[in-house]
């Protein structure tokens, strides 16, 4: 059984599962469906449509769902945005939906921590397992990979990739795609390392571990062309799977280009 505090306005479209929690002053708009076991605190505003999953819990003065900040948007354009389960949202985080000049939707996945002021514009992909630090904050048709890490008031550029498992440091401006595993900061992030951190705590071996330093080193170190490295690394696959999914980021063709050790 649901408990909806009287002064919830709720309209009569939203579809809500079982013992979904919602508190004071929370307004919940048309075409919107909340799966059992999510939690609403007091003042939360999520739009549609929109599709919730089971067991998230959104903390006050959360906005999700809502208009996207893009002056191409028309009321009435058919965008949505959908999001996983056992995600954690905080204060003032925002959510857009999508644009129909993408996908039509934004996307979160699952087991995914949005700390306090953090924003995810219009046409985002998120993963599961993130971590956004507070105040991080991704521009329109950002992609970020699994068990990605975003240092407080990282500001991702549009378009902009960030591949499974990196991290950025803390007020890193990046304007260009993070491969796997890798370390961005700086004002304008560039190449920091690999996140061996990270690695670890996801119960890479350290065989894996020096073998995507070794990666990273083709990358970033041996005055390599991009081509160069990708044999290098690619030769390594088979010890090493999981360099697959760096090979396979760095095949795809992108808009922005990797960070690179500078800002040419």
């Amino acid at each position: 059984m649901s408990i909806i505090h009287p002064s919830a306005v709720i309209d009569p479209s939203v579809k809500l599962g079982e013992n979904v929690q919602i508190g004071p002053f929370c307004v919940i708009g048309p075409d919107v469906t909340i799966g059992s076991g999510t939690k609403l605190a007091s003042h939360v505003v999520i739009s549609g449509p929109s599709i919730i999953g089971i067991d998230n819990h959104f903390y006050q003065f959360s906005s999700i769902g809502e208009n996207p900040q893009d002056k191409k948007y028309q009321i009435g354009d058919q965008v949505q945005l959908i999001m996983g389960d056992r995600n954690t949202i905080r204060e003032f985080v925002t959510i857009n939906r999508g644009t129909i000049q993408d996908n039509a939707k934004t996307q979160i996945g699952d087991d995914n921590w949005i700390m306090a002021n953090c924003h995810i514009a219009h046409d985002c992909i998120v993963g599961s397992r993130t971590v956004f630090a507070n105040g991080a904050s991704l521009a329109g048709h950002a992609i970020i990979g699994d068990d990605v890490i975003l240092g407080g008031y990282s500001m991702i550029y549009q378009r902009c990739r960030i591949g499974q498992s990196s991290i950025t440091g803390f007020s890193s401006g990046i304007h260009r795609d993070v491969p796997p595993f890798i370390t961005a900061a700086g004002y304008r992030g560039v190449p920091a390392g690999i996140n061996s951190e990270g690695l670890r705590r996801k119960g890479f071996s350290p065989e894996d571990i020096m073998a995507t330093k070794a990666a990273y080193r083709s990358l970033y170190r041996k005055d390599l062309s991009l081509e160069d490295a990708l044999l290098e690394i690619s030769a390594q696959c088979a010890q090493f799977p999981h360099l697959q999914i760096l090979v396979d980021f760095l095949n795809v063709p992108t808009e922005r280009g990797i960070i690179r050790g500078s800002d040419k």
